[in-house]
């Protein structure tokens, strides 16, 4: 029988490791820090607003977020943040970028089980060196046939990076924890879109799932993914 499906994306963070939660400690220090100027949901508020404006100028990140914080402090104490602040804030982003890598559950076995079988891509998006630190980290990087490092997940980036790497993205699967980046814009281009949801996820990230979609799927975690698949694979 002719296999449906010739290509599997992973996303990487919180979808195979953990990410989103460095951020919000080194954000619960952050408000700490500037625990005299403003209160905790006024800054969460105002920094949310600064990553949304810098987005298109540092990209996605621990670079981004730390400037981004930075600048936040800058507004709040209009010009007066104590240089002692700006150190603490700078040293978190560095603590942020070197932080061990943790796998997610079941996050091995589910890459293993396709490798060989199908062209396994790693498609995630943020700073290139930080990138390719945690995916050295994680242990992951012999099971990937390719590695897409990319400023945005668009259907037109789904579509080139699937073309490239197998037979289009009609034929293609990916896997992630972010409706809005990882399971949206495949479908979109034609392909699957598989959502493994993050307890924690970044209000940029938000999207309401297209429940509807013939190929939109949803499963609680990586474990029951090889199942899934090859009932795609049969169907």
């Amino acid at each position: 029988m002719t296999s449906l499906l010739d290509t599997v994306g992973f996303d990487a963070d919180d979808t195979l490791w953990h990410n989103e939660r460095f951020f919000r400690l080194t954000q619960a220090r952050f408000a700490e820090l500037l625990a005299d100027h403003a209160d905790t949901a006024d800054l969460d508020a105002r920094l949310l607003a600064a990553e949304r404006r810098n987005l298109g100028h540092y990209g996605f990140g621990v670079k981004g977020f730390t400037l981004s914080m930075i600048e936040t402090a800058i507004e709040v104490t209009e010009g007066r943040v104590p240089t002692e602040v700006i150190a603490e804030l700078l040293a978190a982003g560095r603590d942020m970028l070197a932080h061990p890598i943790e796998l997610l559950p079941h996050a091995r076995e589910a890459v293993e089980a396709f490798a060989g079988r199908y062209r396994v891509v790693l498609i995630t998006k943020g700073d290139l060196l930080h990138q390719e630190r945690k995916l050295a980290q994680s242990g992951l990087g012999d099971l990937f046939d390719a590695v897409e490092i990319v400023s945005e997940k668009t259907p037109e980036v789904y579509a080139r990076i699937f073309g490239r790497h197998g037979g289009g993205p009609e034929r293609a699967l990916m896997v992630g924890n972010s409706l809005k980046s990882d399971v949206i814009p495949p479908i979109l281009a034609g392909g699957w879109g598989v959502h493994v949801p993050h307890g924690l996820s970044w209000e940029i990230e938000h999207a309401e799932a297209p429940a509807e979609h013939a190929r939109f799927r949803a499963l609680p975690d990586l474990g029951t993914l090889a199942e899934l698949v090859a009932w795609i694979d049969g169907a």
